[in-house]
């Protein structure tokens, strides 16, 4: 049964790096529509944006879209992972600006408003993509492969100098509300020096560290109110990498692994696996099947508290 939203949702905000006023407005969509953007501030000659894996202008900062016309939309990759942790498949964003709020740096904000607007079903079947046989990217000492699975498995592993990130493993089955109830309040983070670096280069205009991102020196955490989760940076990498594997238009059926990856590499990898027809199938879900899916059962009340 394919999913979309009750009833429009409205977030106002700033984009993360260019500090720009922002508004995203998510409308419900008629099964088989997928999830769309729009850029409602450049007129309609601008054209929509399909939230597609072949449309990402490849970055290691944030996922952008950008479709044949130059109509873009930046930093896609928190709102396409609540959509696709809450199991919603068909939705259109229209988006007032270049980049899509940053709200608290999670995607805690848009997971309440989704599951506080509820979903409608419909009788179109969900497809999914099933992984057949591995398949694998590599950068340097960064990795990102997919591998058969019965649902989606997210596994990362992350290694940083400073003491206050070390090194962190995480694994989890993402089967119905998990990544509400384990990923979805994760912020993004970066390091002091990261910092000063982007916005020595006019970026990260909107980072506010006490609001929407976490911010390390070595063994400190600088953020006022601390960590939400004590391994909070590898939960967000993992939030990252289910929102940029949503850009493949269907449930991924497989076991994704990152280790040290980010956005640019997790869009390599579903390149290699599109241009391996052998390496993957798209299936009709049955109810079983349906019952694995990210999102499937959730409840509000699931969501974890913070301050």
């Amino acid at each position: 049964m394919q999913t979309t939203i009750r009833s429009t949702i409205r977030f106002d905000g700033v984009g993360l790096h260019s500090g720009a006023p922002s508004r995203a407005v998510i409308h419900p969509a008629a099964p088989g529509s997928g999830i769309v953007f729009r850029r409602v501030d450049l007129g309609p000659d601008a054209g929509d944006i399909p939230a597609r894996w072949d449309l990402v202008d490849r970055s290691p900062l944030c996922t952008r879209l950008v479709n044949g016309r130059g109509a873009d939309v930046a930093t896609v990759e928190h709102i396409m992972a609540a959509l696709v942790g809450c199991g919603v498949h068909n939705v259109l964003v229209e988006v007032t600006g270049p980049e899509i709020p940053i709200m608290d740096g999670s995607a805690s904000v848009f997971v309440r408003a989704i599951l506080a607007a509820g979903l409608r079903g419909s009788a179109a079947p969900v497809r999914a993509l099933k992984v057949l046989r591995p398949i694998e990217v590599r950068r340097g000492d960064a990795l990102a492969r997919l591998s058969p699975h019965d649902t989606l498995v997210i596994g990362f592993s992350i290694d940083f100098e400073d003491a206050a990130i070390g090194r962190q493993r995480k694994l989890l089955n993402m089967s119905n509300g998990t990544f509400v109830r384990e990923l979805s309040t994760s912020r993004t983070f970066c390091r002091r020096a990261d910092v000063d670096a982007m916005l020595a280069n006019g970026l990260a205009r909107g980072g506010n560290p006490g609001e929407n991102a976490v911010v390390f020196d070595g063994d400190r955490v600088l953020s006022p109110g601390g960590l939400r989760h004590a391994d909070e940076p590898v939960r967000h990498k993992m939030l990252d990498a289910l929102g940029d594997l949503g850009l493949a238009g269907l449930p991924i059926l497989g076991h994704y692994e990152g280790r040290r990856a980010g956005h640019a590499l997790t869009n390599d990898l579903l390149r290699a696996l599109f241009a391996d027809p052998a390496a993957y199938r798209i299936v009709e879900c049955d109810a079983d099947m349906a019952a694995r899916l990210p999102g499937v059962g959730v409840h509000a009340d699931e969501i974890p508290e913070v301050a």
